[in-house]
């Protein structure tokens, strides 16, 4: 059982001790300052554990608690019969977590995340507008490409066929923002339940061929390399996704009672993005 550290102790209001930071606590603040101060690097392999658990003044137990919490956040990895590793720290590592969070918004409270995202993607597509390379904008139409006929076909309508491209087109033109970091927040905040619920919102076919053509006009304009153009065209396509959902609450509290593995209802139409 993981026990205060005796020099982390104060007094609570009613005069009772009170803790303020356990082993476990220390480990993680420990561990995370000697990154931060270069004793420990990216890559590196952390002290054996009775060493490393006798130097941080905690139980061994302790050690491997705050251990599994620092691998849960992506800052260290436990290799099998090799020991523990400090991870690359990549911002995708370390912003992963941030996926899980956002998987556990309600309906209500996603329209907030979607904001936040808007944000985001808005600067990534005008930054991409001057750093996207011929291959990126290649791979992006290809993307496209594979369900233009899809999209124009009410009945073929494949919801996961067609969720998969919106989330790979998005992905390509947040890499090619050259941002790590502005990447990694995208991906977090774009998750699948996110966009799951979104697609599974949209029953019209002419909203699914809507939401499509505006991919083509995202591509045209980030492929034009003029950041203002790029800036309005995904700006438009996020703003327009919102507003069907907020206008169709119905839909979209339906929708985010199934999961991603649901099989579509009759008449599904997947969502914009």
């Amino acid at each position: 059982m993981d026990t205060p550290d005796p020099e982390f102790v104060a007094e609570s209001a009613e005069g009772r001790t009170a803790p303020l930071r356990s082993q476990t606590d220390v480990v993680v603040h420990d561990i995370k300052d000697m990154i931060i101060r270069g004793t420990l690097v990216a890559g590196a392999r952390l002290p054996v554990e009775k060493d490393l658990a006798a130097s941080l003044g905690v139980s061994r137990s302790s050690l491997r608690e705050g251990v599994r919490a620092l691998a849960i956040m992506g800052v260290l990895e436990t290799r099998q019969g090799d020991g523990t590793y400090v991870t690359s720290l990549d911002a995708s590592l370390l912003l992963a977590p941030m996926g899980f969070l956002v998987d556990l918004q309600s309906s209500a409270d996603s329209q907030h995340i979607s904001s936040v995202r808007r944000v985001l993607e808005v600067e990534a597509a005008a930054r991409a507008s001057l750093l996207i390379t011929e291959e990126q904008v290649a791979e992006a139409g290809r993307l496209l490409g594979t369900i233009d006929d899809v999209i124009d076909d009410a009945s073929a309508h494949d919801l996961d066929a067609i969720m998969n491209v919106d989330i790979e087109f998005h992905r390509v033109i947040a890499r090619a923002s050259g941002n790590p970091a502005l990447e990694a927040l995208i991906e977090a905040l774009a998750s699948r339940t996110i966009r799951t619920r979104m697609w599974r919102a949209m029953t019209e076919p002419d909203v699914i061929r809507h939401t499509h053509r505006e991919h083509h006009d995202i591509l045209r304009a980030v492929a034009s390399g003029d950041p203002d153009r790029a800036r309005l065209a995904m700006s438009v396509h996020l703003i327009e996704v919102e507003d069907f959902i907020a206008s169709h609450p119905g839909a979209s509290t339906q929708a985010s009672t199934r999961t991603s593995t649901d099989p579509p209802l009759r008449g599904d139409a997947p969502p914009p993005e």
